[in-house]
């Protein structure tokens, strides 16, 4: 072979290149096509192998040649290629370099519902939730709360306008505690009672340790013969199996409306058991409220409390779930700021 009849072989493939290349219409046709003209196989990688059997002075005028219509042919395929990607919907390209898409996970909050919620069906309470819109009298009244308490003051929970007054249960608010439930359970259904509400509550707080919506777990156990004792019990399950093995639960006296006797709720510190730290002080963390549900409140419920006595306790979601071990938030906001870079830590 000469160098005129490398040049015309040059050419010739060029020419048929360009003539079926212009009635490819998919992906299989352009690999195939590829394959042809640039493959191992192919007429122009065996006209470069011939090269070596060219006279010496024209071997690199024609390599030179040959490697610029093997750049033209690759050029086009590519130009093609990308056509193709926008026009057919199921292209799948094999020789791309595979990768890994990202795999998301449940809110820090709603792993926290779940692992409550599950905790509580072992020993029999049911889950229920009642509306976030909530009437005045159920979130109020119902629970012994006089219309002059603090907590149905304006600067402490969200009162909806430009809604009628019912005449029977007031003004609409957003629920500020998951406690409205109780006189609702009682009233749907009759002791024995063993509930456990989740729900979203509203406040008019916000600072490192509120947030206006925050989430609220409630407890409430009617039946016979129910006293503290059965109260602390659950408490102590429930500390156990939420915060660990290691961790203890404990009750102090306090007031609250709507339970007689009433307490605070308190967990052991994760970091020191107990002993004192600089996180928590004396060693117990607080946790949230209970007590035994005050006679008024049955009555409201239309339970007789001569008959039946029970306990209820409510605790924060987000709050409890910060306390337990190896979590270390030390603002509550951070939950509900969408910052990706937090949320992937849980």
């Amino acid at each position: 072979m000469n160098k005129q009849d490398f040049i015309n072989s040059i050419n010739d493939i060029r020419k048929n290149f360009e003539s079926e290349i212009s009635s490819i219409v998919s992906y299989d046709d352009l690999k195939q096509l590829k394959s042809k003209y640039i493959g191992r196989s192919s007429a122009l990688n065996n006209l470069l192998c011939q090269i070596k059997y060219l006279p010496i002075d024209v071997r690199a005028e024609c390599g030179s040649i040959a490697n610029t219509c093997k750049h033209e042919i690759e050029s086009k395929i590519k130009v093609l290629y990308d056509e193709l990607c926008y026009k057919t919907d199921n292209l799948i390209d094999p020789t791309a370099n595979p990768h890994k898409l990202p795999v998301g996970h449940q809110h820090f909050t709603t792993r926290a519902i779940d692992e409550i919620t599950e905790i509580f069906e072992r020993i029999g309470f049911y889950r229920v939730r009642y509306p976030e819109v909530e009437w005045d009298w159920f979130a109020f009244e119902s629970l012994n709360m006089p219309k002059d308490h603090p907590a149905r003051d304006e600067w402490e929970t969200f009162f909806i306008d430009n809604i009628e007054v019912n005449e029977k249960y007031g003004r609409r608010i957003l629920t500020p505690h998951t406690s409205s439930g109780q006189v609702r359970e009682m009233l749907r259904v009759k002791p024995p009672i063993r509930m456990i509400n989740i729900s979203k509550c509203y406040r008019r707080q916000i600072d490192v340790s509120h947030t206006p919506m925050f989430h609220q777990f409630e407890g409430l156990v009617i039946d016979k013969g129910v006293n503290i004792s059965h109260l602390k019990g659950v408490l102590d399950y429930f500390v156990t199996n939420f915060f660990g093995n290691n961790r203890k639960a404990r009750i102090r006296p306090y007031h609250f409306r709507f339970t007689e006797p009433s307490f605070e709720v308190d967990v052991s510190c994760g970091i020191c058991l107990g002993e004192g730290c600089k996180l928590c002080k004396n060693g117990w963390l607080e946790i949230g409220g209970a007590g035994m549900v005050h006679p008024v409140v049955l009555q409201f419920g239309n339970i007789d409390p001569n008959e039946y006595s029970g306990f209820a306790f409510g605790f924060g979601i987000e709050r409890n779930y910060m306390m337990k071990s190896g979590i270390s938030v030390d603002d509550i906001r951070l939950i509900y700021q969408n910052d990706i870079r937090f949320l992937t830590q849980f």
